[in-house]
């Protein structure tokens, strides 16, 4: 099982939200540039975000993303879900029919490997995430970077 850079990315922009968005909606370009992901990619994941009532949009100057919920409220299996991504360990996607049509000798094993995972992100918030000081000071470090590279832009 391998978690795509979809549901990665996902994760990480709306912890990115969640760290940045508290007093006014945040762009898609500003969590571009602060992590790195395309701002089509982030339109897309977006779009799904916003049809799964995780975020909401504000039109007009100033306007951008917020949470449409409390981050205590969001899960990170959530997110993941949001996106279409599986979290499923079984090579059959939960069907059974994973050796010749019948079920494998290791099927069980990998179903329950699934539910340990997304029951372990069910019990992750992003406001579990935003707590953590290892992360506040990933966030203060990227928010840094992007300063500094936009005054080196300002001054060519």
């Amino acid at each position: 099982m391998r978690l795509t850079t979809k549901g990665r990315y996902a994760v990480t922009a709306m912890l990115d939200l969640a760290m940045h968005g508290e007093d006014a909606p945040v762009s898609l370009s500003d969590i571009s540039k602060r992590q790195g992901i395309s701002l089509s990619y982030l339109e897309q994941l977006f779009s799904k975000l916003r049809q799964n009532t995780l975020v909401q949009s504000v039109r007009g100057p100033g306007g951008g993303y917020s949470l449409a919920r409390i981050p205590d409220s969001i899960s990170i299996a959530e997110i993941i879900g949001a996106v279409s991504e599986s979290i499923d360990a079984t090579n059959c996607k939960g069907a059974g029919d994973c050796q010749h049509g019948e079920m494998c000798l290791t099927h069980h094993l990998w179903e329950d490997l699934s539910d340990q995972i997304r029951n372990f992100l069910r019990g992750i918030s992003l406001a579990n995430l935003v707590a953590r000081r290892d992360i506040a000071s990933i966030c203060d470090r990227q928010n840094a970077a992007v300063a500094d590279l936009l005054l080196v832009q300002g001054t060519n």
